[in-house]
């Protein structure tokens, strides 16, 4: 989150292509690249109530039950969001990356935080108290639009995420998976996933066990829809396990 950018991204520009959603559907609809934000936008329209922290890989950024009062924007590094259930058991419900924004549950007087935040490598946001968001969102129409769009996009990911996890095979949603951590998509290439994700963390994320990630992952290996080189790589033929009837 320290980079900056001179040159402003119009509204209806397209992140230069990221693409967040897979189509599940038989009619095989395009592929959409979700609504995102270029820091310059916030770091200009937002005077004071804003600060940059750092953290360190696997620092927390708050915990489930902390006050809710301030949105996050993600400026380097990416972030994983889990969720603690009464039992202790725990669930990755997002890894988000540069571009996008969370803890933004405060703005819909949402009062404790509902989830856990942990930094994923080296880490830079942007924090924004509540106060100056919501002050921001009325005196700015133009930012509030964007920002509005930005969490309908985000919506309609979470919908696909649980249409995926009701009736798709875990192959199928490990699988589509890696392709959006590859930001499948961008230039037809592929793309290296997070070199330190564990298979336990990708077993969290799509609601299976440690075991049936290894041996699906073993299996894309085979078959060449995956590389290992040091780190991960995606190749565009995984996505052919996504559309499979």
């Amino acid at each position: 989150m320290a980079r900056r950018s001179s040159k402003p991204i119009s509204k209806s520009a397209p992140a230069n292509g990221r693409i967040h959603e897979l189509s599940n559907q038989k009619n095989r609809e395009p592929l959409r690249e979700p609504f995102t934000f270029h820091p310059d936008l916030l770091l200009t329209k937002v005077g004071t109530g804003k600060t940059t922290h750092q953290y360190r890989d696997k620092q927390a950024i708050f915990a489930q039950g902390d006050p809710a009062d301030a949105v996050f924007y993600i400026e380097k590094g990416k972030v994983k969001l889990t969720v603690v259930s009464k039992r202790g058991k725990e669930a990755v419900i997002a890894i988000l990356q540069h571009g996008d924004f969370f803890g933004e549950g405060c703005l819909a007087a949402q009062p404790l935080r509902i989830s856990s935040a942990t930094a994923m490598q080296n880490l830079t946001t942007l924090r924004v108290d509540k106060k100056t968001m919501v002050g921001l969102l009325k005196k700015e129409p133009e930012f509030a639009e964007m920002f509005i769009a930005y969490l309908l996009s985000r919506n309609i990911r979470i919908e696909e995420d649980l249409v995926d996890q009701l009736f798709n095979s875990s192959e199928k949603r490990l699988a589509r998976l890696l392709l959006l951590l590859a930001h499948y998509g961008k230039d037809s290439k592929p793309e290296t996933v997070i070199p330190t994700m564990s298979q336990e963390t990708l077993a969290e994320m799509i609601g299976t066990t440690r075991s049936r990630v290894s041996f699906f992952m073993n299996k894309f290996r085979k078959l060449g829809f995956i590389e290992y080189n040091g780190s991960l790589h995606v190749n565009s033929a995984l996505l052919t396990v996504v559309l499979r009837d």
